[in-house]
């Protein structure tokens, strides 16, 4: 534990596991998805999913890494032996590819911020965008991403990680706060809540509502890349794994639903209905900015606000998915956190490149990384708890909160719904590649 580093407090942890989990799908992709699926019975399907897919899963993690102290990738040849190897492999592909055009999007909105600062943002947002999404500038704002990132994670889990998740955390938290009152004043206000909180039962249970509240309540908690399964291996002792997963699950659903009090008021304010259902990076990075800009001086303070809010909830979850592959490297070939960090930072620069060079790459991979890979590496780890590593698993759980109806309810979610729901989300995962695919080749 030395070597590897370990978390300074319970409450650091935390702080760290749930800035890993809220990133842009809570604050942005998340009022997407739900306006693709028919707003609050959307909603509803994701609370449910959460508890009932999300919560099982990443309880999951939580175990494995606390009880294995490895990365993901020692971590599935501790309890599932070399056949099990492979998958955690996977989450370090899944890590690597998703930071890889995570940090340009995270590059675009500290563009955004910066020139929302100065104000200097063209009333042309579309043009603008244009213009700093793809190319030199990208690739710089996405070099910057990575840097700091490099920066936290080379700092260890405590004088690094924990540090800057104690400080980010709280702000982040203020900051959505914030923005949901100023939301609340809009004249959009009540149509969007309207459409957010009034369910429509008859939605439901159309499939595209449900596979998609699944898979945004799955990628919302950063599940099925490992993330969780390594900041659990900095853990010690016999806390209660249940409780903290219930902490961290429940932050980052709060974070999510208070999200949507920002953007459905802001989407009905500035009648962006149409341009939201079309796409959710033109909806959020060219005509939220033509929003904010119509408001005049206010709106340069929202727009500062708005985007700072995104750039630290893409910044924490960054560092979540750079220390998956970092840690493998640390674990499995004993390098130093330093040389570690750097490498991975460095490889994962370079691959993401290509996205800097185009949006249509960016929206690829965000498909195949950010939808197969992390679901497929849910499926089995559902199935390696719920079937392979049964006994140990039910173990590490009741050391820190001895309920046996608890611990068998949870090995049964992973051993039925889960794998069966997480499945069929993963069909039409593969599914929607396709289209993706023939877009980029077009």
């Amino acid at each position: 534990m030395a070597t590897r580093g370990h978390w300074g407090s319970n409450a650091g942890f935390i702080l760290a596991a749930v800035g890993g989990a809220v990133g842009l799908g809570n604050l942005w992709g998340f009022a997407y998805s739900a306006s693709q699926g028919g707003g609050a019975a959307f909603v509803v399907l994701y609370l449910l999913f959460v508890f009932f897919i999300g919560l099982p899963v990443l309880t999951a993690e939580l175990v494995i890494g606390r009880h294995t102290g490895k990365s993901p990738v020692e971590a599935m040849l501790a309890v599932g032996g070399r056949r099990w190897k492979w998958l955690g492999f996977v989450f370090v592909i899944a890590g690597f590819g998703i930071l890889s055009f995570y940090s340009v999007i995270m590059g675009w909105t500290g563009r955004l911020l910066v020139e929302f600062l100065r104000g200097t943002v063209p009333i042309d947002t579309a043009a603008h965008f244009g213009a700093i999404s793809e190319g030199p500038g990208a690739i710089v704002a996405h070099l910057i991403g990575m840097l700091i990132t490099v920066f936290v994670i080379i700092g260890g889990v405590q004088k690094g990680i924990e540090r800057v998740s104690v400080v980010l955390m709280p702000v982040l938290f203020l900051l959505i706060a914030a923005l949901a009152v100023w939301a609340a004043t809009l004249s959009g206000a009540g149509p969007g809540y309207a459409f957010y909180l009034r369910p429509d039962l008859s939605q439901v249970f159309h499939t595209k509502t449900i596979t998609g509240a699944a898979g945004q309540a799955f990628f919302s908690l950063s599940l099925g890349m490992g993330a969780m399964i390594t900041y659990a291996s900095y853990l010690s002792g016999r806390g209660n794994l249940a409780a903290q997963a219930g902490i961290i699950a429940l932050s980052d659903t709060v974070v999510a639903f208070v999200g949507g009090l920002v953007t459905f008021p802001i989407i009905y304010h500035f009648g962006l209905q149409a341009e939201v259902s079309d796409s959710a990076i033109g909806a959020l990075f060219i005509a939220v900015p033509r929003g904010f800009l119509s408001l005049g001086g206010g709106g340069q303070v929202v727009g500062v606000v708005f985007f700072l809010a995104l750039y630290i909830a893409a910044l924490t979850s960054g560092i979540s998915l750079l220390e998956v592959v970092a840690s493998a490297l640390i674990d499995s070939l004993g390098w130093t956190r330093e040389r570690a960090g750097w490498v991975a930072g460095g490889a994962i620069a370079l691959g993401g490149i290509p996205g800097a060079l185009s949006s249509d790459w960016v929206g690829f991979l965000f498909q195949l990384f950010g939808q197969v890979f992390l679901v497929f590496g849910g499926v089995m780890l559902a199935l390696l708890v719920g079937y392979v590593w049964t006994a140990q698993a039910r173990a590490e759980l009741l050391k820190g909160f001895p309920s046996p109806a608890l611990a068998e309810g949870w090995i049964w979610l992973l051993r039925t719904f889960v794998p069966v729901m997480l499945a069929i989300t993963l069909f039409f995962a593969v599914l929607a590649l396709g289209p993706v695919v023939s877009a980029l080749l077009s």
